[in-house]
Parts: C-alpha cells; structure tokens; sequence
C-alpha cells in the first residue's frame, strides 16, 4: 500500500468518484478514482488537497481518497 497527495479536479456525487491530479504530476488526471463514503461531499470542490491510498502501486482502479485537507 501507498499514500500519495493529490489534488481534487472534479467530483461526482452520484458515483462517489473524483478527477485528481497526483502532486509531482503537471499534466497527468486520474479518473473515476472510488472517495470514501466517510467524507462530506460539501467537502469535495476543486482545488482541494486529498490523500490517496493505492492498494497496488499507481493503479488508479485500486485505489481511493481517504481524506480531504487544507
């Protein structure tokens, strides 16, 4: 497992899922990346710092944002 830093593009709240760009990444977004039912969606809006834990290295499809953070 691995935490990374990220930052939120966009979120959708009908599938709990976001946009993120990983810190040290200037053009690469990962899509549809699972957020964790536990944070509030008001929380949720571009711009944000999120935490990121990958269960298999950079593998967006096993992975989800476990905290949000200024």
């Amino acid at each position: 497992m691995n935490i990374k830093t990220a930052i939120l593009k966009s979120f959708d709240s009908n599938t709990y899922t976001a946009t993120i760009r990983i810190n040290g990444s200037s053009k690469v977004y990962l899509e549809n990346v699972t957020v964790a039912r536990n944070l509030q969606a008001v929380e949720l809006t571009a711009g944000r710092k999120v935490a990121v834990l990958f269960f298999e290295s950079n593998n967006s499809k096993e992975s989800v944002i476990i905290a949000v953070y200024t």
